[in-house]
């Protein structure tokens, strides 16, 4: 909904993602924001932050299947894997980052697709358990291939991430590094969701048989949504390989893959503001959880480690609230804040 006298006078300014000059404003002080922590904050935040920009971009590559084209996919934490281990096997050929990242993505998304082929035929319970094979099988190739290859269940040590002159090693540099990607993988996915395939994707995810009525090829658009979502894997795998230094398939656990669903999940996952607030709700709250752990393990070790035991049921359980009492996510939340806001101090009902 937008204030009282906006109008416009052409599709292209109606189609823009910032339509008022309050939008752009706030977006820009946003931004600024954004760009000003690692100057009021220690080492730890800003790692803390660079994890979550990568985890965004993952999650925002789960947005395009499983809230766009409404493909169940519990497969993305091995997607990031396929990302990781492309990322540092092209490294170790002395090929520059510019250069990495897209051929990551690239195999990563056509290695997606091609699970995806029997994915493309079934629905709902018998996809989600086809992803999850998917899942299963990637740490069982991983160990299985000859160890020359992706190192075997030893790993793999990733080159150091050179850019220009630079060497990214610093909290800081990775923090504006990881920024910089998040806010590119971001604009990409709130400007999908007004390309003619965006839109076919949620004609797909409503009803493939009217949309295949409609002239669309729903089986074609089925995988096209797990190619351009492990695109987006792909890129968060890059991050991750030069984020640790060091990549086994240990670090791509089915575990991941569900809190990535749970994140989309408590943010809202119909779009791309969902899986930003869901990122950072569940990172806040997990971090706030440790700190609550450290603490209490400085006067009582069991105490402590019960702390962290809970950690992931008090996760879980945010999972369980926000499918029974806001089932639309946070996103929604938001959406009934900002009209609260432009209608003030008039009653939003």
């Amino acid at each position: 909904m937008l204030p009282t006298g906006v109008r416009f006078e052409t599709y292209g300014s109606e189609a823009q993602l910032l339509k008022t000059v309050r939008a752009r404003l706030s977006v820009a002080l946003l931004v600024t924001a954004v760009l000003a922590v690692p100057l009021l904050t220690n080492a730890y935040v800003l790692g803390v932050a660079a994890q979550a920009f990568i985890t965004l971009i993952a999650v925002l590559g789960l947005h395009v299947t499983v809230g766009m084209a409404g493909q169940i996919n519990i497969a993305q934490s091995a997607f990031v894997g396929i990302g990781a281990f492309a990322t540092a096997k092209l490294a170790s050929y002395g090929l520059p980052f510019w250069a990495v990242i897209p051929l990551a993505a690239l195999i990563t998304g056509l290695l997606s697709a091609v699970c995806a082929l029997p994915a493309a035929r079934v629905k709902g319970f018998y996809l989600a358990l086809t992803t999850l094979a998917v899942q299963v099988l990637f740490p069982t190739v991983i160990l299985r291939l000859p160890t020359d290859w992706l190192g075997g269940l030893v790993g793999m040590p990733v080159e150091k991430l050179i850019i220009g002159n630079y060497t990214i090693a610093s909290p800081k540099q990775f923090y504006y590094f990881t920024l910089v990607l998040a806010l590119v993988m971001t604009y990409a996915a709130f400007n999908l969701h007004r390309s003619d395939f965006g839109r076919a994707m949620k004609a797909v995810r409503d009803n493939d048989v009217a949309a295949q009525v409609m002239g669309i090829d729903a089986l074609r658009i089925k995988i096209a949504s797990f190619f351009v979502g492990s695109v987006f894997a792909g890129v968060a795998g890059a991050c991750t390989a030069w984020f640790l230094q060091f990549v086994t398939a240990e670090s791509f656990t089915l575990f991941a893959s569900v809190w990535y669903l749970g994140m989309l999940i408590v943010g809202g996952a119909q779009s791309p503001i969902g899986a930003i607030l869901g990122v950072a709700f569940i990172t806040l709250l997990q971090e706030g959880l440790h700190e609550i752990g450290t603490e209490i393990m400085r006067n009582s070790r069991d105490a402590g480690g019960a702390i962290f035991a809970a950690t992931n049921v008090a996760l879980g359980a945010s999972i369980l609230l926000a499918l029974i009492f806001e089932p639309r996510g946070l996103t929604h939340r938001w959406n009934v804040l900002k009209e609260m806001i432009q209608f003030w101090p008039f009653p939003n009902r």
